[in-house]
């Protein structure tokens, strides 16, 4: 039997978050190598809003990398920049430190910048998005990676770093072999934070951000845990959105105001204690929302995803 949290074992297990670099500047690579003094630049990976990710060899030791380029002619305001240097401070300082070097979560190699450029090097993920995989899985394995998910979220929180971001797309598979290991990506818009603080910006996708988010209220570490819940219920659901509409307004009218549906297509097959987590995990109020430590309590993930 395992036993559940109580309320405040989330709080007496969190050790004391560290306080990030002071300078942004100092997470840059410095010296006189250039990127392509060290690495071969390969084959495009994809494209995004402010970037190309391209397969990259390192020279010295034959070994791949994922490079992220974002150029600088898309970097048009100062808080542009900024928002790109702190996600290399966030990455660099995750990797770093002991505690965030998490085998859920992308690691950087290095970054670099140039006259046109700015590159992050990375872990490669050659394996896919979880989207990709996520109506597929049967309750167990998708208990494993709702836990290899939560734990990436938590260790990031115990660190003062907040995603923002969670989604299927923001996860990726290493390789394409079904036990391959799963990563957190895209610090784009993640932010540090101290206990107790809140933030008010509307960021995230939309049909992933919290309902406090939507509403404009202050909002803490939470949002994180009802983004990571919707992945949950998506992957329970065989790839079935909660909340669909024709536009953004429409996404976040249901976000607020619909009623999860726990009856249609796979939900009848899906067990009570899974339903009690998404539940949990998609509580409006953020006060009554679980925590991280509380979700990775939860006897379905603790014990379902423990059995052999």
């Amino acid at each position: 039997m395992c036993p559940p949290c109580s309320p405040g074992d989330d709080q007496k297990s969190l050790p004391p978050v560290p306080n990030p670099p002071a300078n942004p500047n100092q997470c840059m690579k410095t010296g006189h190598h250039n990127l392509k003094e060290l690495y071969r630049l390969g084959r495009k990976l994809g494209k995004g809003q402010f970037g190309t990710t391209f397969v990259c060899v390192e020279k010295e030791t034959g070994k791949k990398y994922a490079c992220k380029s974002i150029s600088k002619k898309t970097l048009t305001t100062k808080k542009d920049v900024e928002d790109v240097r702190r996600e290399i401070q966030i990455m660099q300082y995750l990797a770093a430190t002991a505690r965030g070097h998490h085998p859920n979560v992308i690691t950087i190699k290095g970054a670099y910048e140039d006259a046109k450029a700015i590159h992050l090097v990375m872990e490669l993920c050659e394996g896919g998005q979880l989207f990709d995989r996520i109506g597929h899985y049967t309750e167990k394995k998708a208990a494993e990676i709702a836990r290899m998910i939560v734990d990436a979220v938590e260790t990031c929180h115990s660190l003062g770093v907040k995603h923002r971001d969670l989604k299927p797309e923001n996860f990726m598979f290493v390789n394409r072999k079904e036990d391959s290991p799963l990563k957190m990506i895209d610090f784009g818009i993640s932010v540090f934070f101290k206990p107790g603080e809140t933030f008010d910006d509307l960021v995230g996708s939309p049909h992933y951000i919290a309902p406090e988010v939507v509403l404009g209220k202050p909002y803490g570490p939470k949002a994180d845990v009802w983004s990571a819940g919707l992945i949950i219920y998506i992957m329970l659901s065989g790839g079935k959105f909660p909340f669909l509409a024709e536009t953004v307004v429409g996404v976040f009218e249901k976000i607020l105001y619909t009623e999860l549906d726990f009856l249609s297509d796979h939900w009848p097959s899906v067990s009570e204690s899974a339903k009690d987590l998404v539940k949990k995990m998609l509580v409006r109020d953020p006060k009554r929302r679980l925590t991280t430590r509380q979700v990775l309590c939860h006897p379905w993930i603790d014990c379902v995803a423990r059995k052999p």
